[in-house]
């Protein structure tokens, strides 16, 4: 097989685990998208216009308008992880892994489809949720280069990340294991809700080393213009983030840890 023939059998292949991902994701709707659009509605309603009414503004923004890219940001990483966990938990349990593997595709090929589908549940996600916003309240856009970019790579970073979890999970429950005990708190605790100026000094310097934070501070200015850190900082870590967690999905798919036995 020469070269040129590899690359359109690898393309062929890229293209269809992104049209199965969103297949998937999209027969199961009501599943897949209704929910997190119900959750963030109640959100800011709740949080944005009865609580956020009595909470002083912040840096001149409205509390509702302070709380929408956190909202934003955190749909699409939560959706992101979701799907890639998932789908590949089960598609080593449905066997068909398997005959991924022993196709003509290269493992960076699997590894890129699946992260990539779910890339776009998550944008998908977080697009309808910002459309929602705007029954709330009104949103500037600040800077949308910034914004589609730290959207995008937050994306993949949650998708490789849901990816590994999937790889490694050998039981249905594991794959909700990390979400509910490490991803939840460390959302919550990313500056979702609030500026990490109004924390102890203590807590404040912990929170700077918190990923989450510098991928919902970096959305944030992207659409507010408004940051507790620097951007540079935010684009680095999330940045750093994504090598780290893509050289580690690419290892375990090249060793075959949790596919081959």
């Amino acid at each position: 097989m020469n070269q040129q023939t590899g690359f359109h059998l690898n393309w062929v292949a890229f293209q269809t685990i992104i049209y199965k991902e969103i297949i998937r994701f999209m027969r199961i709707w009501l599943q897949t998208l209704f929910p997190p659009v119900i959750t963030m509605s109640l959100y800011f309603l709740i949080f944005g216009k009865f609580i956020g009414s009595q909470i002083r503004s912040i840096e001149g923004y409205a509390y509702i308008q302070y709380l929408v890219p956190g909202l934003v940001l955190m749909s699409i990483m939560t959706n992101s992880y979701a799907n890639t966990s998932s789908s590949f938990f089960f598609s080593k349990f449905n066997k068909s892994i398997e005959e991924m593997l022993i196709a003509p595709m290269s493992n960076l090929t699997i590894l890129l489809g699946f992260m990539l589908g779910g890339t776009i549940r998550g944008l998908l996600i977080g697009i309808i949720v910002l459309i929602i916003s705007f029954f709330f309240t009104h949103i500037p856009f600040m800077h949308p280069w910034i914004i589609l970019s730290i959207a995008l790579l937050s994306a993949m970073v949650f998708s490789l990340g849901g990816l590994i979890n999937g790889i490694y999970a050998k039981h249905f429950d594991d794959i909700s294991f990390i979400p509910t005990f490490v991803l939840t708190p460390l959302t919550y605790l990313g500056g979702v809700f609030y500026s990490i100026h109004q924390l102890p000094p203590l807590w404040r310097q912990l929170s700077i080393f918190n990923p989450i934070l510098s991928m919902v501070d970096t959305f944030r200015y992207g659409i507010l213009g408004i940051s507790d850190l620097t951007i540079f900082y935010g684009f680095s870590l999330v940045f750093i983030s994504f090598v780290i967690l893509f050289s580690w999905a690419w290892f375990l798919l090249s060793r075959g840890v949790g596919i081959k036995v």
